[in-house]
């Protein structure tokens, strides 16, 4: 019978020595200073270490993310996976709800008649809601491409944009796009790595950090 030594790890020390095995591994990795704590969730949550890299920051962000969340500002998916993946109850303590139009009928019914995308449509129905909004897209690049227009519109400015959608059709050109607005801060993972995982536990992070 073949042996292979196992960890002992208690369940409930689980997450912890996972969080020591990353810390280990980074070990003289630079990292832009106060973003440790998001940067090593993402790595938690994929086991990919190229996002101590590939994470790009604008100046002052995570400062400024906190303090929108402390004001209650809400939080715009563009999966209901990535909604799923948020802490809400920790979101709703400071005032905040997570919205996701994604499934919406009048979403769907206008997509089909302007012959664009559901993730395009909901970002318009964001739009419109009266409160500090936070994006947190991980799936859609044209949920990207149309927050970059209604900014640039004068019809939106967002708290905060964490770019992270994956794929290939223009992923990179998407996020390319937020990372050169001025004055909207943004979390992106620079490429074509992310995911609707990766943008809520980026929100988890910013919430953790709040403790």
């Amino acid at each position: 019978m073949h042996q292979i030594e196992l960890e002992k790890v208690l369940p409930a020390e689980i997450e912890a020595r996972s969080f020591e095995i990353i810390t280990e591994e980074l070990g003289d990795t630079l990292l832009v200073p106060g973003t440790e704590p998001i940067v090593k969730r993402c790595i938690h949550t994929s086991a990919d270490f190229d996002y101590a890299q590939n994470l790009v920051f604008t100046e002052g962000v995570v400062e400024h993310a906190i303090d929108a969340l402390r004001n209650g500002a809400c939080i715009v998916t563009d999966t209901q996976m990535g909604k799923a993946g948020i802490n809400k109850k920790k979101l709703a303590k400071y005032g905040g709800e997570v919205f996701c139009f994604m499934s919406d009928e009048d979403v769907a019914k206008i997509a089909k008649e302007q012959g664009t995308t559901r993730a395009t449509a909901s970002m318009d129905k964001a739009a419109g809601l009266n409160k500090k909004l936070i994006f947190a897209i991980g799936n859609a690049p044209t949920a990207l491409v149309r927050l970059y227009e209604l900014i640039q519109e004068g019809r939106l400015k967002p708290e905060l944009i964490i770019a992270v959608p994956v794929g290939f059709v223009n992923v990179v050109q998407s996020k390319e796009l937020i990372m050169a607005l001025k004055d909207i801060p943004s979390i992106t993972a620079r490429g074509r790595k992310g995911g609707s995982n990766i943008a809520a536990c980026i929100c988890n992070a910013l919430l953790y950090m709040m403790d």
